[in-house]
């Protein structure tokens, strides 16, 4: 099977992740259009979630509508992840949250866990919030420990995402669809996403 990438190059997505790569933009900003492009990310992401027929009254009769009837989880990377996070949750208020923890080497590039709390996953789908797919390390090190827990199935949200971290989670979890608003150009040496926009946990924080 292979990996599904969903391009979500929807117009309100592009427009703000123009305003997300200025250098110019500060932190307030800088989280109201992470909690943007995410709302547009997570509503794609949705759209086969599975639903069932429940009784309804409206104000005038009764009738059957249609409510999500898939348990959902929603797992940020820490510390950029949780730019992301209230977003979901807005949408998807009954979400359970788990959280993993990866920080990189800077002079590696290389991805460590430090922290892992993650609910129990079986039977659940899950959404994976990391918003620079860079490398893939810290990705696949969080689909790792995520595919461990048999979950329905996983996501993979992110903002921006290189060609080589893209191949990556393509090579390394072909059952996990990845959906990102773009697909930059390639990693510096540095392994940082050009043109990219900058270290994303430093600007979301400040």
């Amino acid at each position: 099977m292979k990996t599904a990438v969903r391009l979500v190059d929807h117009p309100l997505a592009l427009h703000a992740l123009s305003l997300l790569r200025d250098r110019n933009t500060g932190p307030s900003d800088y989280r109201a259009l992470t909690d943007r492009v995410t709302a547009i990310l997570a509503i794609e992401a949705s759209v086969d979630l599975k639903v069932r027929e429940a009784s309804i009254k409206t104000p005038l009769e009764e009738m059957t509508g249609v409510v999500l009837d898939e348990p959902l989880v929603v797992v940020p990377i820490l510390r950029a992840g949780l730019g992301m996070l209230e977003s979901v949750l807005r949408l998807f208020p009954d979400a359970v949250v788990g959280y993993l923890g990866l920080e990189r080497d800077e002079e590696t590039a290389v991805s460590r866990s430090y922290y892992q709390s993650l609910p129990d996953l079986q039977s659940r789908t899950v959404f994976l919030l990391d918003p620079m797919l860079a490398t893939g390390g810290s990705a696949c090190n969080a689909l790792c420990s995520i595919t461990k827990l048999n979950p329905i199935r996983t996501k993979l949200l992110s903002i921006v995402a290189a060609p080589e971290g893209l191949e990556r989670v393509t090579r390394e979890f072909p059952e996990v669809e990845v959906l990102t608003v773009a697909i930059d150009r390639e990693l510096n040496a540095r392994k940082f996403i050009l043109p990219g926009l900058g270290d994303f946990g430093d600007r979301l924080f400040g």
